[in-house]
């Protein structure tokens, strides 16, 4: 019997590596990126013309916030909103590396290319941060630690880079079934993380939702040069751009 996707002559049998998978074609990644670019542009230049102060439906988050914050939740939202930063997404992106790479050689090589996508991703928010200056919440509101300005949100920006990178890590390693599941639990920890930075005062909503954007835009560049960064993991698959079966 052949494996999915793999001669049996010629490759692993299931579960005993990197699994194949169909990647997407560029038009939907095309279409993705164009569409998270343009939804966080909207975001920046409407916090840009307002000077960074907060809209209306932000300010009135931001009070329910203050008001529903106790413990054990607050200590919760602080163990969770550390994930986000620091050694974790690193670590998460160096996982992702190792699944979805073959051979010692293409693991060391996607490796550094996780861990390149994120240090870019981070890098370009830190530049998006010091551009707009946008202040954040009065400190006497923070219960958890920040420094900074506040648009967009580093939590939310490094979380969901390094969900999105372990999800493709995952997906190119195992079946269709565990990927997707873990791809779910890995946005719903992304989402988690950055709800908790409005939750404990140090961020508006618009912070985190111009995060999320921000990682899409990346994450979607990322897979569009897939092809061009780990050449062999495409030729040792021999799967189409566009998606469906490798050969028989």
């Amino acid at each position: 019997m052949t494996g999915p996707g793999r001669d049996a002559e010629t490759g692993p049998e299931r579960g005993t590596g990197p699994v194949p998978q169909p990647r997407p074609g560029t038009g939907p990644l095309l279409a993705l990126a164009a569409l998270c670019a343009t939804l966080f542009t909207a975001v920046a230049v409407t916090v840009a013309v307002r000077h960074g102060a907060p809209l209306a439906p932000e300010q009135a988050v931001h009070r329910w916030a203050l008001a529903h914050r106790g413990e054990p939740l607050r200590s919760t939202a602080g163990a969770l909103t550390a994930t986000g930063t620091g050694p974790v997404p690193y670590l998460m992106a160096v996982l992702a590396g190792l699944l979805a790479g073959r051979g010692a050689r293409g693991r060391r090589r996607a490796v550094a290319c996780a861990v390149a996508v994120l240090a870019v991703g981070q890098a370009v928010r830190y530049g998006l941060m010091e551009l707009l200056a946008r202040p954040r919440p009065a400190t006497a509101d923070w219960a958890g630690r920040a420094s900074g300005y506040a648009f967009p949100s580093g939590h939310a920006t490094t979380s969901a880079l390094a969900a999105g990178l372990l999800a493709w890590g995952i997906a190119r390693y195992a079946g269709r079934g565990p990927a997707r599941t873990w791809c779910a639990v890995l946005a719903l920890w992304a989402v988690a993380v950055g709800l908790t930075r409005v939750w404990l005062g140090v961020h508006w909503p618009g912070d985190v939702l111009g995060g999320w954007l921000l990682a899409g835009t990346v994450l979607s560049l990322a897979l569009l040069l897939e092809r061009y960064a780990l050449p062999d993991r495409y030729a040792a698959d021999g799967l189409p751009e566009s998606g469906g079966a490798g050969p028989a």
